[in-house]
């Protein structure tokens, strides 16, 4: 059975949720592993058939523990995971779009196969205050999400990716 692997960040919950709603989405239509950033490994990645990655944008780059996981697995899946279809989701204060094309260039490296444009949810998030405070990302965004990963699912359990 094809499976998805959902890897994110999340340091005040944005990330977080949209993960888990994709994941909701996808699980109706595939087996699903969500695992946090600091958790997964390259044998994550070997054993899944796509991916969504999800992360916050902080200061208009990939989240750190983001860019640490691509790190770690990048040579160590080098030439093993080409042509694997990928989406991402971006938790963004702003625009999330520096976020969103780093993730894009890993891919690219790897030579997976983006099946859907960034999905980008802006908190709107521009004081210090609000950028620390725990997020609450709302029920029309998550549903967003939900069906990122429902058409991905759908989308490998049928052999169209």
């Amino acid at each position: 059975m094809a499976r998805i692997l959902i890897v994110y960040h999340s340091r005040t919950g944005g990330s977080r949720q949209m993960a888990e709603a994709a994941e909701q989405g996808a699980r109706a239509e595939i087996a699903t592993a969500l695992i946090p950033a600091a958790e997964a490994g390259p044998e994550d990645l070997l054993r899944a058939d796509g991916y969504i990655f999800c992360a916050p944008e902080n200061l208009a780059a990939l989240s750190g523990v983001m860019k640490d996981f691509f790190d770690r697995c990048y040579y160590p899946v080098l030439g093993q995971i080409e042509g694997r279809p990928y989406a991402q989701m971006i938790c963004a204060g702003s625009d999330g779009a520096g976020a969103a094309r780093q993730t894009a260039r890993v891919a690219q490296g790897w030579r997976l196969r983006q099946v859907q444009e960034p999905l980008i949810i802006c908190t709107h998030a521009q004081t210090p205050e609000a950028i620390l405070a725990a997020k609450t990302i709302p029920e029309t965004d998550l549903s967003r999400c939900r069906d990122l990963g429902a058409a991905l699912g759908a989308g490998l359990s049928m052999g169209v990716f």
